[in-house]
């Protein structure tokens, strides 16, 4: 088989693969992450008449009122596209966010296939490099959990970085790219700011080479400052300014091994699955597979391996276009990832964090490969099988779960915690009243409420340490409904109905053997 058509055919095996699976799970949608939970209830809050991006909650100091907060923790365009398709297509909102995802992952390898060619690379290497990407967890996790932003922003940076490496000169095309790449990178992702500072870094470092004199290199820095500041400008003044976010605050300086190790870490944790296949070295979202004294030394060993990886992609692959933004971006994920674990900003230790190092820096992986020997070929080849593998593994029992054994309601979405009968309780009350109070301990079971106010509690520990003040709401506002599951029934349970002194005299239904309501009027 001739080398000009290999490339075509990985490309049209993962686009048919990436079509298959949305199809899958357009009949059966995903689950959802609890990130995009919270936007999907600003929606519903939206359609019935609220402000943009406005969550409208019942008042803990008097639950017969409601207050109004801006939503800055996350960005809109993880609600905002699945309403898109579900408004273009009358579909429900499970079926709109199977849409999302398969649009954009379709998106992001057309994305980063051309940025690959775009930085030098061959066909084949691009072709084989996008194909590793699709062997990791990472890109099958929106097939399993609707993750909002992750997925966006996954369509969308790979032609942002494609429009990095394209332009070569200063002028309105320049300004113009950085205007709005700025506001819609935003918009898919909150965190695509650190991405758009490194991007404008690169572009400065890229158009300022040539320049013999300081004020050379002052003048490229004000073509790409200003539209960069306005960009930002509009997007602090619109959205940041009015509340929140996960870089805001901080708790405090506290210098541990992981913290900058993690980010130095993360061309192998992220670009080959390594946190995810062993549930996580620091944030576990499972049970952790490794200790935490040998999770530190995976993780300090990662971050040498990973140093040494750029080193080599940027002593050996010509091209520099690729080796300045490889190295501009893995140095800015470092600075600002690191300054945030230091003071303890609400980032939590994860690679998904830093996916864009793992995207980047696959094609120089592969290209180093591809320069060595057939040992090393074939063990590259082993791991990536063996990475799919678990991949496909995860896809599969989750795709299971959802299909077979979660239930499902008006939403359309899988829900994991509730089975359908307590599911088919619940709605039928949603339908029977129109001044109920619902309370739950899960956000996504509030986007099957339709008709009615809801409270979204935070799971209470195995040591039932509550921040108390943090939980009471007060106040009266027609009959109240709290769903729990069964283990709840004890200590924990009446900690949640102590939360709401104005009401008296709960009344308990075992709505099956895992979940019990507590009602009271």
């Amino acid at each position: 088989m001739q080398k000009t058509y290999i490339h075509q055919i990985i490309l049209a095996a993962l686009g048919i693969m990436v079509i298959i699976m949305g199809v899958m799970i357009f009949l059966y949608p995903t689950s959802i992450f609890p990130d995009s939970c919270w936007g999907f209830q600003v929606l519903r809050k939206m359609q019935m008449g609220g402000g943009f991006n406005i969550a409208i909650k019942p008042d803990p100091s008097d639950v017969s009122k409601d207050y109004a907060e801006f939503l800055t923790w996350w960005s809109p365009g993880q609600y905002l596209v699945p309403y898109f398709f579900q408004s273009l297509f009358g579909i429900n909102i499970g079926q709109a966010s199977a849409v999302t995802s398969t649009f954009f992952t379709l998106l992001g390898l057309a994305g980063f296939y051309s940025f690959f060619r775009k930085v030098g690379f061959t066909p084949i290497i691009a072709s084989v490099s996008v194909a590793v990407i699709a062997c990791q967890q990472a890109f099958v996790i929106p097939y399993v959990f609707y993750n909002g932003g992750e997925v966006l922003i996954f369509g969308f940076a790979g032609w942002f970085l494609y429009g990095c490496a394209t332009i070569d000169k200063t002028g309105w095309k320049l300004a113009v790219f950085l205007l709005l790449s700025g506001c819609l990178g935003f918009f898919c992702k909150s965190s695509f700011l650190w991405m758009y500072g490194a991007g404008c870094i690169y572009l400065w470092l890229k158009l300022s080479s040539g320049e013999l004199n300081i004020w050379g290199w002052i003048k490229k820095g004000i073509w790409i400052a200003i539209p960069a500041i306005a960009s930002l400008a509009v997007i602090y003044i619109f959205y940041l300014s009015k509340g929140q976010n996960p870089a805001s605050g901080g708790m405090g300086i506290k210098l541990t091994w992981e913290t900058f190790s993690f980010p130095l870490a993360s061309p192998i944790l992220a670009g080959l699955s390594v946190d995810d296949i062993l549930h996580g070295l620091i944030y576990h979202d499972d049970v952790s597979i490794l200790n935490p004294f040998w999770s530190l030394i995976t993780l300090l060993l990662s971050a040498v391996l990973s140093v040494l990886l750029i080193i080599k992609i940027v002593r050996y692959f010509p091209n520099k276009k690729y080796t300045l933004l490889l190295v501009v971006f893995y140095s800015v994920s470092v600075v600002f990832f690191g300054y945030n674990f230091l003071r303890q900003a609400n980032i939590s230790y994860e690679a998904r964090h830093f996916r864009i190092i793992g995207l980047l820096i696959t094609p120089g992986v592969v290209y180093l490969i591809s320069k060595w020997g057939p040992f090393y070929r074939v063990a590259f080849g082993l791991i990536c099988f063996g990475i799919a593998f678990l991949s496909f593994k995860y896809f599969a029992a989750g795709y299971k779960q959802n299909k077979t054994e979660n239930a499902r309601g008006t939403s359309g979405l899988s829900q994991m915690f509730i089975d359908q009968p307590s599911l088919n309780y619940i709605m039928d009350l949603d339908r029977k009243n129109t001044n109920a109070l619902f309370v739950f301990i899960s956000p996504d079971l509030a986007l099957e409420i339709n008709h009615n106010r809801f409270i979204t509690l935070d799971p209470i520990d195995s040591d039932i340490a509550i921040d108390y003040d943090s939980y009471v709401h007060q106040g009266h506002a027609g009959p109240i409904f709290i769903l729990l599951p069964a283990s709840y029934m004890g200590p924990k349970s009446n900690i949640i109905r102590k939360c709401f002194p104005g009401y008296k005299g709960f009344r308990m239904e075992m709505l099956s053997n895992d979940y019990v309501l507590y009602s009271a009027k």
